[in-house]
């Protein structure tokens, strides 16, 4: 059965003589759109997921093997973001019957003078170590002028493929259609209300509602369609996995309570404990250049990136893993950036008013809040307000489009 707002909307439009094939089309597959369309489908909206290349792809900023989940945020509006989306992680797992999150403790360190460090360790109500008595010493920070600390609560690692292609079946499962090799290339009002989306095919398709999460792509689409320029920089990332060193290995593993960790230092490190890949660790190195994500290059960066990841290993963990011989896997990424790091949650505005919902710019930090955004852009799409986004203290001013110049109308 539909939603009132859902059967309302389908009934205004039959009575203009519109046809809607569908109440809410979602546009972009990963893991933001996939969440949108099992949400709203759970909502008994009649929903349509695009994809406009295979489901799954590792073109975009979705795929792989592990994403960090944590509390330890400098900018208050996200840890209500993370807490919700922790529970909506935790009941998708119920729902499908199968685990994407591996539980694990958060270590943030830094130089004591940094303020984003302690910010964040405070939001995450971590704890002062000493890291020579943690883990075997895998770590070996500063003796001075370094804060290290731990937080116990609600960390951990996300399966990133496997949490994509759940949130998909579950929505197929709730009676959403998904469609893969289906590029979107024109969005429009329809001729009585609603929308109609085109693919490249030629393909029509018609919606009361469409929500937007087409990641490092978003720009050139929202242009296209509707001459909105949301300043959204795409960046070519990479992520890197190093050879535990022999004898290491069991004491680095997720298994053994291992950290996942960030470095505030010069060099902004993160990591995982050793999970997916047996003998080997992942460690990387947040930015890199920009890139066109239909032009890319699939080196630009790389050499400096592993350089600087390399020198962190050999100051911070040289007893352990082992970076003379460089990373042994390297996987290439994009994250979309915003001038300010922020999200873009909002309405597209303009013609479409509150008919396009926008989700973009997640700027490397937003797969952990993929189920929350999914429900937030869900529900603004369906009932023209986000309840669960209110009720759960999450503050969606810090997202809205008309924060950069030029878009002030909208």
């Amino acid at each position: 059965m539909a939603a009132p707002a859902e059967a309302h909307a389908a009934a205004a439009a039959a009575a203009a003589g519109l046809r809607l094939d569908y109440d809410v089309i979602v546009v972009g597959a990963g893991i933001m759109g996939s969440c949108a369309a099992h949400a709203a489908a759970s909502r008994g909206a009649h929903t349509l997921l695009l994809e406009r290349f295979d489901l799954l792809h590792q073109l975009g900023s979705s795929h792989g093997d592990s994403r960090i989940i944590r509390d330890a945020y400098v900018k208050a509006q996200y840890p209500p973001m993370v807490r919700l989306a922790r529970r909506l992680w935790a009941d998708a797992e119920a729902e499908s019957g199968y685990r994407v999150l591996t539980p694990a403790p958060h270590l943030s360190m830094g130089p004591r003078g940094n303020a984003a460090l302690l910010a964040a360790i405070k939001s995450a109500g971590a704890e002062d170590v000493d890291l020579s008595q943690m883990w075997g010493g895998a770590f070996q920070a500063p003796a001075e002028g370094w804060v290290t600390a731990v937080s116990e609560r609600g960390g951990g690692v996300l399966n990133a493929t496997k949490a994509v292609a759940m949130f998909q079946a579950l929505a197929v499962k709730m009676g959403a259609v998904v469609r893969d090799n289906a590029e979107v290339v024109d969005i429009r009002k329809g001729p009585e209300g609603g929308v109609v989306v085109t693919t490249s095919a030629g393909e029509e398709f018609c919606g009361a509602k469409c929500v937007v999460t087409v990641g490092a792509w978003t720009t050139k689409l929202l242009r296209s369609v509707a001459g909105v320029e949301i300043p959204i920089q795409p960046l070519h990332t990479l992520t890197l996995y190093w050879r535990i060193k022999p004898g290491c290995e069991r004491g680095l593993t997720a298994k053994a309570g291992f950290p996942t960790f960030s470095s505030y230092g010069d060099t902004p490190v993160y990591g995982t404990p050793s999970l997916e890949l047996p003998g080997l660790i992942k460690i990387s190195c947040d930015g890199g250049p920009p890139c066109d994500p239909d032009n890319r290059d699939w080196a630009s960066g790389d050499r400096e990136i592993t350089d600087r990841v390399a020198r962190w290993i050999q100051e911070f963990m040289p007893g352990h893993v082992d970076p003379a011989r460089g990373p042994v896997v390297r996987q290439s990424c994009i994250c979309s950036m915003t001038p300010d790091k922020d999200f873009v949650i909002d309405w597209l505005g303009g013609e479409f008013g509150e008919d396009v919902v926008v989700g973009a710019g997640f700027s490397g930090h937003g797969f952990k809040m993929g189920p929350a955004v999914g429900r937030i852009l869900a529900e603004m799409a369906i009932d023209g307000e986000a309840r669960t986004a209110v009720e759960a203290g999450v503050e969606l001013g810090h997202f809205k489009i008309n924060r950069f110049n030029g878009n002030k109308d909208n």
